[in-house]
C-alpha cells in the first residue's frame, strides 16, 4: 500500500461533499474517482496533496514518496520554449552529466592515489547516470511531446504564447517525465485528441508507479484502470475493475437496494392495513395486538428509497416532420484557412435515421465542416444539398448560437415565443435550471451549463436533423448517459463529432474519419473503426510499392502523394458502388424465385406442362445466376 485515506470529511457550509471517505491504494496500481459534477472528486484530490485542508480524517503515504498532481487548469508563465520547458524536468541528469565531463578533464591531470579517487567517483556518477537513462533524455523528451500531440515545430514555441489546452499538455509531460511514486491526474484527456490520449492510455498502464486518475472519459478508464473508487452524495464505496465491470456492479447494486427498499415498504404497508383491520374489530384482544403492531413497526429502522439514476436530467428528443429518406449529400467540398488546407474534394452523404460519427486529430477541419452545413462559414468549393423536409438543430460547442447577454430563461423564450413561461421553466427544470438560475446571464454560467442550456435548446426544436459540435464537453458521466439514451431513441439523423469514445461507439451507426485532406468511411461503431482501420491502411498502402516500382526508382516506402490517395478512395467506391449493385440484384433475383413459386403452386400452372417448363428453366438460370452473384458479393465484401 503506498496511499490511504482514512475517515476523510469534508463540508462547504452545510452542504457535506465527503462523509467518512476510506480508501487505499496500493503500489503499481491504476485508480479511477469518478461521481456526477460537484460530487468533490477534485476535492479529494486537494486533500491528498495537501493543498485543501479535510475537516476531519488522515491521509497516509508511504515515507519518501512522490506525488505529481496535474490540474484540470495551469497557469505557466516561465519564457522558456515548449522543449525546454520539459527539459527543466531533466536538470538533476543535466548536472549530472556536466559533473561526468568535468572529471573527465580533472582525471587527465591527475595522478596516483588523486587519480584512483576521481575513477571511483566517475565509475559511482556514470553508474548514476545510466541508471537515470541520462544517454537517453532528448528522446525521451521528443517521444512525450510527439505522444501529446506536439510537432517538432512546436518545440520552438513559447510556453507564454500558448494557450490554456496547450500548457495543460506541456504540464502533463513535465509530469510524466518527472516519473513520482504517485500520478493523480485531474481530468488529462480534455485537451487531447484520439491519438494522443491512446498514447497516454499506453504509457499509464505500462507506468512503474501507481496512477489515481478524476475522468468522464469512460473509454480511457476501461483500458487504464483496475479499481473505481465512487463518491455518490458524500458516500465513497469501492468497486474493483474497469468503468464497465463498476457500472454493471452499481447497477446490480442499486437494483438490490431499490428491491429492498420495496419489500420493506410493501411489508410497512401490509402491517398498517393489519393494525388498521385490528382497530377497527373494536376487541380488547385486538386492539392489543394492533398496539404491539404498531411497535415493532417504531423500531423498524426505515430504508432510504434510493436515488434514481438520472432522474435529475431529462432528454427527450423528437422530430416534428419526417424528412425524406436523402438528408445531407455533400460533393467536392474544400477548406483551406491559407496556408493550411484542411480538405479537399470532400463526398459522402446521410440517410435518414443514420446517426454518423467525424472523427480526426485535431486541427483536420471537423468542426469547420459543421459550420460549412451550418452556413457559419463558407466554403472554397463545393456542393452541400439538404433533402426534402430536412430541419436543422445545431449544437455548437463554443455556444456561438446562445446570446451571452441574454438570461437562461430569455434564450428559450425568445428562441420559441408560443411556449408558455410554465412550458420554459419545466423545460430548463429538466436540464437543471431551477429558481432563480433561470435568471442568470448566459455569460456568466460555467461550459457545462451552457451547455446544458444548448441542449433544452435543441430538445424544443424538434428538429429531424442533428448536428452536434462535442456535445459531451463538460457533462459529467451521468448527463452523457443520458444524452446518448435521447440520441439512440430519437427517429431522426444525427451527424455528430466528438473525442469521446464511449459515446461514440454507444451512439454511431457510421464513423467518417478525416485524415490526409479525405474522408474514410467505416459502416459500424468505434470498435469496428478501430478493428477495420488497419485493414483499410493496408488496403490504401499496398497499391504504394506497385506505382512507386512503375514510376519511380526512389524508396519504394514514400508515402502516397494526395493524388494517389484520392485514386485509391476512388478505387473503394467504385467497389463499394458494385457491391450494392450486387446485393439490389441478388434481391430481385431472390423475390422472382418466391414468385416462381407461388405461381407452381396454382393450379392452372402446375397442370399445365409448357407453363411449367417454361417457369422451371427461368428458376434455373435464377439459381446459376444467384451462385455466381454470391461468389460475387464474398469477394466484394473481404
Amino acid at each position: 500500500m503506498i496511499l490511504a485515506c482514512q475517515n476523510i470529511c469534508k463540508a462547504f457550509g452545510d452542504n457535506e461533499v465527503l462523509k467518512n471517505a476510506s480508501f487505499h491504494i496500493e503500489e503499481r496500481e491504476k485508480a479511477a474517482i469518478v461521481g456526477i459534477n460537484g460530487a468533490g472528486k477534485s476535492t479529494l484530490l486537494k486533500i491528498i496533496i495537501g493543498e485543501m485542508a479535510a475537516d476531519d480524517g488522515q491521509t497516509v503515504i508511504n515515507k519518501g514518496a512522490t506525488i505529481g498532481y496535474l490540474a484540470q487548469h495551469q497557469e505557466m508563465q516561465s519564457g522558456n520554449t515548449i522543449f525546454d520547458e520539459l527539459l527543466t524536468v531533466k536538470q538533476d541528469v543535466l548536472d549530472l552529466e556536466a559533473r561526468i565531463r568535468s572529471m573527465e578533464l580533472s582525471m587527465k591531470q591527475a595522478e596516483g592515489a588523486e587519480l584512483q579517487e576521481l575513477m571511483d567517483q566517475y565509475a559511482r556518477l556514470s553508474h548514476e547516470f545510466e541508471q537515470k537513462n541520462g544517454y537517453a533524455w532528448k528522446s525521451e523528451i521528443t517521444g512525450v511531446l510527439k505522444g501529446l500531440g506536439f510537432t517538432e515545430e512546436d518545440f520552438s514555441k513559447h510556453v507564454d504564447t500558448l494557450s490554456g489546452g496547450q500548457k495543460t499538455r506541456v504540464s502533463l509531460g513535465k509530469l510524466l517525465l518527472s516519473k513520482p511514486d504517485i500520478i493523480m491526474l485531474d481530468e488529462p484527456t480534455n485537451h487531447l485528441d484520439m491519438g494522443s490520449i491512446t498514447w497516454l492510455e499506453t504509457f499509464l498502464m505500462n507506468y512503474q508507479g501507481a496512477v489515481l486518475i478524476v475522468s468522464h472519459d469512460r473509454y480511457f478508464l476501461n483500458r487504464v484502470v483496475t479499481k473505481v473508487i465512487e463518491i455518490d452524495q458524500g458516500q465513497v464505496t469501492t468497486f474493483m475493475g474497469n468503468y464497465s465491470d463498476y457500472a454493471q456492479k452499481k447497477a446490480m447494486l442499486r437494483e438490490a437496494q431499490m428491491q429492498a427498499y420495496l419489500n420493506q415498504q410493501r411489508e410497512i404497508k401490509h402491517q398498517e392495513e393489519v393494525i388498521a383491520k385490528l382497530k377497527s374489530f373494536n376487541r380488547e384482544k385486538s386492539i392489543k395486538r394492533a398496539e404491539s403492531r404498531e411497535k415493532m413497526l417504531d423500531k423498524l429502522d426505515v430504508l432510504d428509497k434510493p436515488s434514481e439514476v438520472k432522474a435529475d436530467m431529462h432528454i427527450e428528443l423528437e422530430p416534428r416532420v419526417v424528412s425524406g429518406n436523402d438528408v445531407l449529400t455533400v460533393l467536392g467540398l474544400s477548406k483551406a484557412f491559407p496556408p493550411q488546407t484542411l480538405f479537399t474534394d470532400l463526398d459522402f452523404e446521410i440517410k435518414r435515421g443514420e446517426r454518423v460519427a467525424l472523427i480526426g486529430s485535431n486541427g483536420t477541419g471537423k468542426t469547420t465542416i459543421l459550420k460549412i452545413l451550418n452556413q457559419v462559414i463558407p466554403a472554397d468549393a463545393g456542393e452541400v444539398h439538404l433533402g426534402s423536409r430536412v430541419q436543422i438543430g445545431y449544437y455548437d460547442q463554443e455556444h456561438h448560437v446562445l446570446h451571452m447577454e441574454k438570461t437562461v430563461f430569455e434564450e428559450l423564450s425568445d428562441a420559441y415565443p408560443t411556449l408558455t413561461n410554465t412550458k420554459i421553466r419545466n423545460v430548463l427544470a429538466a436540464f437543471l435550471f431551477t429558481g432563480d438560475d433561470v435568471f442568470k446571464r448566459i455569460k456568466d454560467l460555467s461550459g457545462g451549463e451552457r451547455g446544458r442550456v444548448s441542449l433544452a435548446k435543441l430538445m424544443l426544436s424538434e428538429a429531424n436533423f442533428l448536428i452536434l459540435d462535442e456535445p459531451t464537453n463538460h457533462l459529467d458521466i451521468v448527463s452523457k448517459e443520458v444524452l446518448e439514451d435521447a440520441l439512440n431513441h430519437y427517429t431522426g439523423t444525427v451527424l455528430f463529432v466528438s473525442h469521446d469514445r464511449y459515446f461514440i461507439n454507444t451512439v454511431a451507426t457510421r464513423i467518417l474519419d478525416l485524415e490526409n485532406q479525405g474522408l474514410t468511411n467505416y459502416i459500424g461503431n468505434y470498435d469496428y473503426y478501430l478493428e477495420k482501420k488497419e485493414t483499410m491502411v493496408n488496403f490504401t498502402a499496398a497499391p504504394t510499392e506497385t506505382v512507386s516500382a512503375a514510376e519511380t526508382t526512389a524508396d519504394t516506402d514514400s508515402k502516397l502523394d494526395w493524388k494517389q490517395q484520392k485514386e485509391q478512395q476512388a478505387q473503394l467506391r467504385k467497389k463499394q458502388n458494385e457491391l450494392k449493385k450486387v446485393e439490389s440484384r441478388i434481391e430481385e433475383l431472390e423475390n422472382r424465385d418466391k414468385e416462381i413459386d407461388a405461381e407452381l403452386e396454382k393450379k392452372e400452372v402446375f397442370t399445365n406442362v409448357a407453363e411449367v417448363t417454361k417457369l422451371s428453366k427461368e428458376k434455373d438460370a435464377i439459381q446459376t445466376e444467384l451462385e455466381e452473384l454470391y461468389e460475387k458479393w464474398e469477394e466484394l465484401s473481404e
